[in-house]
This record gives structure tokens, sequence and C-alpha cells, in this order.
């Protein structure tokens, strides 16, 4: 059984980057609590670098709350209305802090905000090591 949450903020960078941002991301969330559950996907501008390749780093990352992140570990991303369906590498769900494979956010933030969001985040999961792309399906 997947993991759901209404995800009220949406929110997406990839080119021009708000102060404190500091590479492409998209993300959803509950609310902007701390508390909250969210998703967090990070890509890079340039090619990897022999230090993130040896350490692994070398694609896009996904942070859940409390700074949990796994590199690579998204298998297959689905937007289809307003919701967002993500299949996680099952060996990540440690390193994520998550329970289960499949993170599932029923969108309820402005349109536009998740046009910039659908926008960056395939960007972003295009980033890195070819074997940690995952399969994208947009309806």
């Amino acid at each position: 059984m997947a993991y759901r949450f209404v995800a009220n903020i949406a929110y997406g960078w990839h080119e021009k980057l708000p102060p404190g941002i500091y590479v492409p991301t998209a993300g959803v969330a509950e609310s902007g609590d701390e508390e909250s559950f969210a998703l967090e996907f990070q890509g890079g501008f340039g090619e990897p670098d022999e230090q993130n390749i040896r350490l692994g780093m070398d694609s896009y990352c996904v942070v859940t709350p409390d700074q949990n992140t796994a590199y690579g570990c998204v298998r297959k991303v689905e937007l289809e209305g307003n919701l967002l369906r993500v299949t996680f590498d099952p060996a990540s769900l440690d390193d994520l802090y998550l329970n289960d494979s499949v993170v599932e956010a029923v969108l309820h933030a402005p349109v536009e905000d998740v046009a910039r969001m659908r926008e960056a985040l395939t960007r972003i999961l295009a980033y890195g090591r070819t074997d940690a792309l995952p399969t994208f399906i947009a309806a």
C-alpha cells in the first residue's frame, strides 16, 4: 500500500534560482510547517565530478523530512491529473526513512505552482548517471 498525503505546496526552480537555492529543486509538501511530510528533488547543472562519482552522488537526489537523502533512488514517476506517484528503489527506503516504496501526493497546490514543479522535476530526474534515470509518465 502506498503512503499518500495531500500536497498543499508545490514548487520548482531550474533556471533562475531564488536566494538560498543553489541547485535545480522541485518538491511537494503538506504545508510549510517543519513537521509536515515533504518530498524534495534536487539535481545539478554540470556533469558530476570525480568526487561525486566516487561517493555515489552522481545523480539527482531525493530529500524527505529531517534531511534524509538518497541519490538516484527513483524508479518511476507518474503525474496524472492531480496525483503525483513516485516509486522508489526499495534499497533506498532506509536512507529516506520511508516504510513503503510508493509515495502518492494528491496535489492541492495552485495550478501554476504544480506546472513549475512538473517542469523542474522533469529536468532534475534527467540528471546524472544513466542507470539511475527513472521512467517519467505524465498524462
